[in-house]
């Protein structure tokens, strides 16, 4: 039947020029609209399938879902019909807007795992995406890279809501009928229970995972088999598979896949704010931005954008530096590098008989041992990036005493090691208590659960807690032992608070 009806055109103006896929329900093809004169994307349904009226009812649904959005990363619906035949049936079809490209799976098929910039930009694109879905009460339930469209200027687009439902209406269950695709499945989704937009961000999540490693986490023989291992196993270790994937990315793809609904992202939002915060992290990381990640960038949010270098929150202003006579472009390298020296904040540098220690954006790490997830991980580079006016913080408290956790904090690693004299610590929320501890090496893995003191978990006090004033320069002594991480051990919020916020950190030597 495909190739019978190529050449033909339905509704009198959609001439069928070639099949590009085929599905369980339907198969696409590339079209031309006589009337505009355009090339447009037709789904068919399959024939022998549109009698069936649940199968029926549910293509006529994506065409209806689909209808209702319009956002420049979903792909657009035009029109819809149905083409009689000479049996007296009619098959239904939807028009849709033609991408001219490659899935996100021929990509990742094609390339194996993807700079890690370009993966956060394509994960935040999608997000976007399905945030414009989910404001409609439409979840998608089948995110896959399949699903995910790269147009020639290589701008992802998301498609197929073949299997998309309101949040009103009840889904199958795994007992022999699975809608989605179990590599992407969330557990929810594969046991029938009720689900929501924090399914889509765990299939999203799965996807930033296979752009970052080249391969889903899980694999097994048969698709029932993978969609309970989504059940029952937690995600591999992202770092694990790919180790240069920063603390910050992986603790986005850890929470966006975690099983448990409490600790799971609870909506797009608030996934694409700490997207937006690692794609600049990233991308201050690689030093440069190429492609669709350059075009993400100019659309973060002014909070992520500050993580950027000036160079690249600015690209037409450093262009016009770089055309300067040679005298003024050395006068402004020299004033920029003394604003932000390798993540040393202002007027930090400038310490009488001390000289401060320049680290990577990835130097800083949360530490949260007496807790169940990170401590806002998306934020923590904020405290060696050299501005100000970004902060990490902690989280929400009840009480100054942090609830009934012993302290919460930020370490710095300053591999290999070192001889630090004294740490300052810039806060906008003065007034916290909080102790320095530092380690050659200290145990990371153990449980939350674990009643292990600091000391026990391999750190040793520097400084007894104290507290913190907003720009407070610590003294250190460690007793000429050169060691590599320096944690800051916060026992207690500023008076009247419910979070403390370092916007600095530095160490001296």
């Amino acid at each position: 039947m495909s190739e019978t009806l190529l050449g033909t055109a339905l509704g009198g103006r959609y001439r069928l020029d070639a099949q590009i896929g085929t599905g369980g329900m339907s198969t696409v093809y590339r079209a031309f609209d006589t009337v505009l004169e355009r090339p447009v994307a037709i789904k068919l349904m399959h024939r022998e399938i549109a009698s069936d009226s649940d199968q029926l009812e549910r293509f006529r649904r994506e065409a209806r879902a689909v209808a209702q959005l319009s956002q420049p990363h979903i792909v657009t619906v035009i029109d819809a019909g149905e083409e009689p035949q000479p049996d007296g049936e009619a098959i239904p079809y939807i028009v849709l807007e033609y991408v001219d490209g490659e899935t996100l799976k021929a990509l990742i098929r094609r390339s194996g795992p993807l700079e890690i910039p370009e993966a956060i930009a394509y994960a935040i694109e999608i997000a976007r995406a399905l945030g414009a879905a989910h404001e409609h009460h439409i979840v998608h339930r089948d995110v896959k890279p399949q699903n995910v469209l790269l147009t020639k200027e290589g701008t992802a687009k998301i498609t197929d809501f073949g299997i998309a439902r309101t949040l009103t209406e009840q889904g199958l269950t795994l007992d022999g009928r699975v809608l989605g695709t179990t590599d992407y499945v969330s557990p929810e989704q594969a046991l029938g229970d009720p689900v929501t937009g924090q399914s889509d961000i765990y299939s999203l999540g799965v996807v930033l995972y296979e752009m970052l490693t080249g391969a889903v986490p899980f694999t097994a023989e048969t698709p029932v088999a993978v969609a309970m291992r989504h059940v029952r196993e937690e995600i591999p270790d992202v770092q694990h598979r790919r180790p240069e994937v920063s603390a910050a990315t992986a603790a986005v793809v850890d929470r966006a896949t975690a099983k448990d609904l409490a600790r799971r992202y609870p909506d797009i939002p608030a996934l694409l704010a700490d997207l937006e915060d690692v794609l600049a992290v990233e991308a201050a990381r690689a030093g440069q931005a190429t492609g669709e990640v350059t075009t993400v960038l100019r659309s973060l949010h002014a909070p992520a954008r500050r993580r950027l270098p000036w160079r690249m929150r600015h690209p037409a202003r450093w262009l016009v530096s770089l055309a300067l006579p040679a005298g003024l472009v050395a006068l402004g390298l020299v004033l920029l590098l003394g604003r932000t020296h390798r993540g040393i904040a202002p007027g930090v540098a400038a310490k009488p008989g001390l000289t401060a220690v320049p680290l990577e954006q990835t130097s800083a790490h949360d530490y949260n041992p007496y807790g169940n997830e990170p401590e806002h991980a998306a934020q923590v580079a904020n405290v060696v990036d050299g501005d100000p006016n970004t902060v990490w913080s902690t989280e929400h408290y009840a009480g100054a005493t942090l609830g009934r956790k012993p302290g919460t904090g930020v370490y710095l690693d300053a591999v290999p090691g070192l001889r630090a004299r004294a740490l300052e610590v810039q806060t906008p929320t003065p007034g916290f208590t909080a102790a320095v501890y530092a380690a050659r090496a200290f145990n990371s893995g153990l449980p939350f659960e674990a009643p292990q003191s600091l000391a026990e978990r391999g750190w040793t006090q520097l400084v007894p807690p104290r507290t913190i004033g907003a720009q407070s320069t610590i003294p250190l002594d460690t007793q000429g032992a050169r060691l590599r991480y320096y944690l800051l051990w916060i026992t207690r919020l500023p008076p009247g608070s419910e979070t403390a916020a370092i916007s600095g950190m530095t160490l001296f030597r």
